[in-house]
């Protein structure tokens, strides 16, 4: 299975949606939330590119972005292919 990882706010509405549509597909990921460290905080935005929405989210260390671009995966059906699933 292929390694995710998501950045997220405690706060973020986006940051927990994304989660539940990842626990929903039986996928683990490990969370780093970055709000609660501005080292993990500047970890993600060196490498997105500087990108600071949150959540951000790589899959076998490939950027993938945000959760909208998650979701433009799921339905262009490439997500499965990336995820092993």
């Amino acid at each position: 299975m292929a390694e995710v990882v998501i950045y997220t706010k405690t706060y973020c509405p986006y940051s927990k949606e994304c989660k539940e549509f990842l626990e929903s597909k039986n996928v683990e990921y490990h969370e780093k939330i970055i709000d609660e460290s501005p080292a993990l905080e500047k970890e993600m935005e060196e490498k997105s590119l500087r990108r600071t929405d949150t959540p951000q989210i790589f899959i076998n260390g490939h950027h993938i972005g945000s959760f909208d671009d998650l979701k433009a995966l799921e339905k262009s059906d490439k997500l499965k292919e990336m995820l092993d699933l």
